[in-house]
């Protein structure tokens, strides 16, 4: 498959995609488990975000690697390609921790739970839970801002002066 748009790499458009919706993802996701009230106002909107998210990192890597195939293989960009490698799992669990939290309240999962082990069991549960999320979510974002770090300074270290340039 090609993967370019009017002969520019698919993969620097989707990049910008996956640095916006990540972080958003993430931020809806961390309300939805610590605010009742945003989460019953973002609705299913997190879940679909989780999944949008998901989808862009999937298409962005794949397309990375087809922007590898044609570019010269320096250190910085083979440093960044591996980084990008590892952000593919934590967008599944950023995905699984977007839905995860719509479908306990959606169908009382907490109640039942809390039926069959106890008011103390289900907060204990609910606690992990909680900083299991945030966790994915903080380490999902981490991520995206190592790769995206190391992608710039693959392109423009060496190309780029703060300073201008006399002429």
């Amino acid at each position: 498959m090609d993967y370019a748009i009017n002969g520019l790499p698919l993969h620097i458009l989707l990049v910008h995609a996956v640095v916006v919706f990540v972080p958003i993802t993430a931020l809806c996701t961390a309300l939805a488990v610590l605010w009742p009230a945003a989460r019953r106002r973002l609705g299913l909107l997190t879940p679909i975000l989780g999944l949008f998210s998901l989808i862009v990192v999937y298409i962005a890597q794949l397309a990375g690697e087809w922007l590898l195939l044609r570019v010269g293989q320096t250190p910085a960009i083979a440093h960044h390609a591996a980084l990008g490698l590892g952000l593919l799992p934590w967008a599944w669990a950023l995905a699984a921790a977007a839905i995860a939290p719509w479908l306990w309240h959606r169908f009382s999962i907490g109640t039942a739970l809390a039926a069959r082990i106890g008011t103390t069991g289900t907060k204990v549960a609910t606690a992990l839970a909680v900083l299991a999320v945030l966790f994915v979510c903080g380490a999902a974002v981490v991520e995206v801002v190592l790769i995206g770090d190391a992608g710039s300074r693959a392109v423009w270290e060496g190309v780029f002066s703060p300073t201008p340039v006399a002429r």
